[in-house]
């Protein structure tokens, strides 16, 4: 006959069996689990570095080869200190063109655009935003919305009776927008924008909940509708950074008058070129011609 205590050791053992086969099932979700929680940790706090390529230092127009062109400081309103390079309309009156350049890059990099902006007649001004070149600050969309608006302040005090139209390549489309927005420009031409940064993230990193997790989501695509002036997409089919989807999303949201040119073949940022190179400029001026 089984003792009290051997009957109630016999009667525990399924209990135990039962809890070791739930634990067994469940370690290997948990762990998994984990690990996704830290990688999506890992990536808020790391998000800016993978976003933002800074580098280069402060550099002169004429280090460049720029003829034409000073460097100045703009401040923001937030106190950061901007590297910018600015030529002058060719007479007043005249317009001027804030272009933005894209990640990697800096002012130095933009040196083979202006030219062709300057010989159509136009006044120019360049930045690197907080973070790049020379420019104080660490980089963020709030930063940069800041530092545009700051540029197109400082050419309304520079040229005051100019119109002021805004480039943007790249990266410096998502500011290009925004600026468009806030303040009154007189059109838009962007080189292969994105409708949405996020979105980028989500058809080309690992499957994180980007929606949640990013702190800079670029989102061109809920902006651009606000845009009242005159907007120019360009884009190449073989752009390997951008998807040409990306273009059309954006040009899709935007109001009218726009103007989406897909360039086939051509590759990031290669859009700007030849005859379509013509035609924007061609926009640019007349965009900010004098008013009769």
């Amino acid at each position: 006959m089984r003792s009290p205590e051997l009957a109630d050791v016999l009667a525990s053992r399924p209990t135990k069996r039962k809890a070791t086969f739930w634990l067994g099932l469940m370690i290997p979700p948990l762990l998994l689990l984990a690990a996704y929680v830290g990688l999506c940790l890992f990536f808020f706090a790391n998000q800016r570095a993978f976003q933002y390529t800074l580098g280069g230092g402060r550099a002169s127009p004429e280090s460049v080869g720029l003829v034409g062109f000073s460097a100045i400081d703009i401040k923001t309103e937030d106190g950061e200190r901007l590297d910018a390079w600015w030529a002058p309309p060719p007479q007043p009156g005249r317009g001027v063109v804030l272009f933005l350049h894209g990640t990697p890059g800096t002012l130095a990099g933009t040196a083979w655009y202006l030219p062709d902006l300057r010989k159509a007649g136009l006044g120019i001004m360049a930045i690197d935003y907080r973070g790049y070149g020379g420019s104080s600050g660490t980089p963020s969309e709030a930063g940069f919305r800041a530092d545009v608006r700051a540029a197109f302040d400082h050419i309304s005090a520079l040229a005051p009776r100019s119109k002021i139209a805004v480039f943007g390549e790249s990266l410096g489309t998502g500011p290009a927008v925004a600026l468009a927005r806030d303040r009154p420009v007189a059109g838009v031409l962007l080189n292969a924008p994105f409708a949405s940064v996020r979105r980028l993230y989500e058809l080309r990193g690992p499957p994180l909940p980007y929606r949640w997790l990013m702190l800079d989501p670029f989102d061109s695509e809920a902006l651009i509708g606000e845009v009242a002036a005159p907007v120019m997409i360009l884009h190449g089919t073989r752009d390997g950074a951008i998807p040409v989807a990306e273009a059309r999303r954006l040009f899709a949201a935007a109001r009218e008058p726009k103007t989406l040119i897909v360039v086939e073949g051509a590759g990031h940022l290669a859009a700007y070129a030849g005859a379509v190179k013509q035609r924007a400029l061609d926009a640019l001026v007349s965009w900010t011609a004098a008013s009769p």
